[in-house]
Parts: structure tokens; C-alpha cells; sequence
């Protein structure tokens, strides 16, 4: 009997059969653009390659020179200082924004479209915009000063030790709104007994945010995380559109020290060492929360 309905049983390989063909092109092209993208770039970073690629080994030369240039430390301090406040403000306005949205507000729908409306904007888009509304000429300080305070200054573009700030102003208004959405999701799904049960009990609104629904929304809270993350290791149009780099090396970040390398100071060599570098930065944040989602979680199990 148990012989016979196992032989009525398809074989796995044939489950799901048509899932699996339709999912071929998928696979292919992981495999062959993603994952051989990935270790071609990774392989000539180890030679001497020029306009072309070539096998001129070289060994870690290239890394080398990367971390000695001055253009590129100067890159990755910008990233870290960058990474670092677009991910704390980031998080902050836009939870904040989510429990102000959570209250049932009037015109709910209105505030959450013109809140997430700049994140339909490219970075170019939103950069140019911010380029105009920081220009000392005819932006806040032309208006400030018109207004009768002539000795205000606000000129962070221009001024090399705060540019960096002026991006970040500009990268914040574009993508609070998205991680306002994903809190408010995640705020959404709170059973409403916990609220009636903390508001029984006395708890104060703040505690009960700051120890009872937090601790409950983690896992968008690593979502959105790993969003932001992937976000701030890749920009590069809002400082070419802001600043290009500007003024001197002092907005420089990685992805412009990559492009500019490969395809303007055509070193592939020393470009693909920038973007391996990169791709370590990437690694350096895909892997804490794959363990944070899938071997955390077998551990509880």
C-alpha cells in the first residue's frame, strides 16, 4: 500500500513544473549578469587593465593605491559621516512622521502623498532642485537676507567642510517618506488590545512606543534598514547633480571615484578595485541581516 502511493506520488523535480521553466530566464540572468558580473569585476581588480580589460597581474597594487589616494579616503569618509546621519534621521523623522500619521488624523491620505510624493523624483531631479534652493544667489539665503537679515548665512555647497550636509538635507527630504510608509505599515499591524491594554495600565505614549511597539516592529525596522543602507552605499546622482564632486574632493563619495575612473580616466584596474571595495561595503550589510532574518530566527525556533 505504501509502496503504491508513493509510486503515485510525482517526483519533486516535476512539482511544480511550469514554475520552474518560467523561472529559467530568472536564474540565467542571476547567474550570468549578477553573479559573473560580480567575480569578472572582482578578477580584474587584480591586474593592470587600462581602456581594456587584460591580464596583467598585478596582485593587490591596485587596492594599494586606492586606500593611498587621497580622492578615495576622502570618499569613504564622506560615505561613513553620510551613512551614518541619513540612516539615524532617516529612521527618526520618519517613525516620528508614521506615529503622527497613526493618530487618525484628518486628511490622512493628502499628508502621506505629499510626504512620499518626493520619492517618485530621480536623485537628479531632487539634486537640481536643491542645488537652486541652497544657492546663496537666489535661494534660503537670498530670501533670509531679503527679508532684513543681512548678515545670515547659509552656504553649505559652497563651503567644502558642509557640503556633505547639504546632500544629506536633500537625500533626507527625498526618502523619509518612504521609510514614513514602512513604519506606518508596520504601526498598523499593532494589535489595537496592546494600545487599550498600555493606556489601562498608565503607561505613558512614549514608553509604550519606545519599549512595547519597537521592540514589536523589528523586523521592518531591518527591513527598512537594509533599504536605507543599499541606498547610501550606491549614491551618486544627487552629488553629481549638487555638487560633482565639489568643492575641490570635499563631496566626493565611492560611485563617483568608480565612474570616473573607468569611464573618464579610463583605469579599469584601479575602478573595479573601487567597486570590489563597494561590494565588500554591501556584504558588510547583507550579511548581519540575512543572519538577523533566517539564523536568528531558527535559533527562537
Amino acid at each position: 500500500m505504501t509502496g503504491q502511493a508513493q509510486a503515485g506520488r510525482p517526483n519533486k523535480l516535476l512539482r511544480n513544473l511550469n514554475a520552474k521553466i518560467a523561472s529559467i530566464p530568472m536564474i540565467l540572468t542571476a547567474l550570468v549578469i549578477f553573479v559573473g558580473g560580480t567575480f569578472w569585476t572582482v578578477f580584474y581588480s587584480f591586474t593592470n587593465s587600462k581602456l581594456l580589460p587584460r591580464l596583467g597581474f598585478v596582485g593587490i597594487d591596485q587596492y594599494e593605491r586606492l586606500w593611498a589616494a587621497p580622492r578615495w579616503v576622502t570618499a569613504i569618509e564622506n560615505l561613513a559621516l553620510y551613512g551614518v546621519l541619513s540612516l539615524i534621521f532617516s529612521l527618526v523623522i520618519g517613525f516620528m512622521l508614521a506615529a503622527l500619521m497613526d493618530q487618525k488624523i484628518r486628511f490622512e491620505n493628502t499628508f502621506r502623498t505629499i510626504f512620499l510624493y518626493p520619492f517618485a523624483l530621480s536623485f537628479i531631479v531632487t539634486g537640481l532642485v536643491w542645488q537652486w534652493i541652497l544657492n546663496p544667489d537666489f535661494g534660503v539665503q537670498s530670501v533670509v537676507r531679503s527679508l532684513g537679515w543681512t548678515s545670515f548665512t547659509f552656504n553649505p555647497l559652497y563651503t567644502p567642510e558642509i557640503v556633505i550636509y547639504g546632500i544629506l538635507i536633500a537625500a533626507l527630504w527625498q526618502g523619509t517618506g518612504l521609510v514614513m510608509c514602512l513604519m506606518l505599515a508596520g504601526l498598523r499591524g499593532i494589535d489595537e488590545d496592546i494600545w487599550k491594554a498600555a493606556r489601562v495600565d498608565g503607561i505613558p505614549m512614549w514608553r509604550t512606543y519606545l519599549f512595547i511597539v519597537i521592540p514589536m516592529m523589528r523586523p521592518v525596522f531591518i527591513t527598512t534598514i537594509v533599504i536605507i543602507a543599499s541606498g547610501i552605499v550606491k549614491v551618486y546622482d544627487l552629488v553629481v547633480a549638487q555638487t560633482s564632486g565639489g568643492p575641490g574632493i570635499s563631496s566626493e563619495v565611492p560611485a563617483k571615484y568608480v565612474y570616473d575612473y573607468m569611464f573618464q580616466a579610463q583605469n579599469l584596474g584601479q575602478g573595479f578595485a573601487a567597486s570590489t571595495m563597494m561590494l565588500v561595503t554591501v556584504a558588510i550589510i547583507i550579511v548581519p541581516w540575512a543572519y538577523l532574518e533566517f539564523g536568528g530566527g531558527r535559533k527562537r525556533g
